[in-house]
């Protein structure tokens, strides 16, 4: 059964309480990006072409929101983690960030999934010297540090906010914590991973382990599976791990290559996006994205996701929520 809820949770936060804190968090971590990783905000599209293998796969499994318009199908976008690679390229910059809104379909709805997703997607050209996994973990707590900071700001804001969210990440790769937990799933092992350090990095997310299972699923076609990772945090209200942003250093040709293979996509090959990539016209990049609602209904020790962004809800979610007095918007 899906966890909507948990028993006698309240909101600390009232409705305005709530709105003007969502837009401290979007505010400061805006500034916090620009500031730290030099990133130029751009605007970002909603929908993308068919056909050409810009949209996101994201685990290579769901389905995309298409429609039938001007001269060829259009795709609702999953995310933008190949579409800002090719912004790179066309604009001729060096780093960028954008605020990213997308409908997954598929999403199975729950506390903290939506079929409406918001993220914070950025990207960064980089040298073939920069594509190793010190340098991710590096950017990973930059991006962790401003979170902490956000947090200590909203606490200052909101004295009922009362968890204090560690001063360092914890960074450990997915093969050695299946060691340390053998016998539990992946799930569950992020659960007591974070439960013990409260903010853990888990890199190395894709290829099969020891088990003969990869830690999580990814596409083949955005992130080098030795070269990402996951940045996750203790949920307070849930007392459960929540991940908050996954990012990492881009495929080039050799392990587009690679990956499609593993995955039986050779047939990919053929598409505009990829053919960019393996004749080496697009830049270097490392990238993630940054859930929006997911740091709100964090950060302001929410229950539900719903309790920050807009979106739809089946009628037991709704239910259940009038029952204990839980706004949804």
């Amino acid at each position: 059964m899906k966890k909507i809820l948990p028993p006698d949770y309240k909101s600390k936060l009232s409705f305005v309480e709530t709105e003007k804190g969502i837009k401290t968090i979007k505010d400061l971590m805006m500034t916090g990006l620009e500031a730290s990783l030099d990133l130029l905000r751009v605007s970002a599209p909603m929908m993308v072409k068919g056909g050409q293998g810009i949209n996101d796969d994201l685990n290579g499994v769901e389905r995309k929101v298409t429609f039938e318009g001007l001269e060829a199908s259009g795709e609702i976008v999953q995310s933008l983690a190949k579409w800002k690679r090719i912004a790179l390229y066309k604009y001729d910059i060096k780093g960028l960030y954008t605020d990213m809104n997308a409908i997954r379909m598929d999403e199975v709805l729950d506390y903290c999934h939506s079929i409406y997703v918001d993220q914070w997607d950025w990207e960064k050209v980089i040298t073939r010297q920069d594509r190793h996994l010190d340098h991710l973990i590096q950017t990973a707590r930059t991006i962790y540090d401003i979170i902490v900071s956000i947090k200590e700001e909203l606490c200052k804001l909101y004295p009922v906010l009362s968890y204090k969210m560690p001063d360092s990440l914890f960074v450990i790769d997915s093969q050695d914590l299946e060691d340390l937990y053998k016998d539990l799933p992946s799930k569950a092992r992020e659960d007591k991973i974070c439960q013990k350090y409260g903010a853990v990095f888990i890199t190395s997310i894709g290829d099969n382990l020891k088990s003969g299972l990869p830690h999580d699923l990814r596409a083949a076609d955005y992130d080098d599976w030795h070269l990402n990772g996951d940045l996750l945090v203790w949920d307070p209200v849930w007392q459960k791990s929540l991940e908050l942003s996954s990012m990492g250093i881009r495929v080039d040709s050799k392990s587009l290559s690679k990956q499609l293979e593993a995955l039986g996509q050779e047939d990919k090959k053929a598409l505009y996006y990829h053919g960019l990539l393996l004749e080496d016209q697009l830049p270097l990049t490392m990238g993630g994205g940054i859930g929006q609602s997911r740091m709100c209904q964090c950060l302001l020790e929410k229950a539900h996701i719903g309790e920050v962004q807009s979106s739809i809800w089946d009628d037991e979610t709704l239910r259940l929520c009038q029952k204990q007095k839980v706004l949804l918007l």
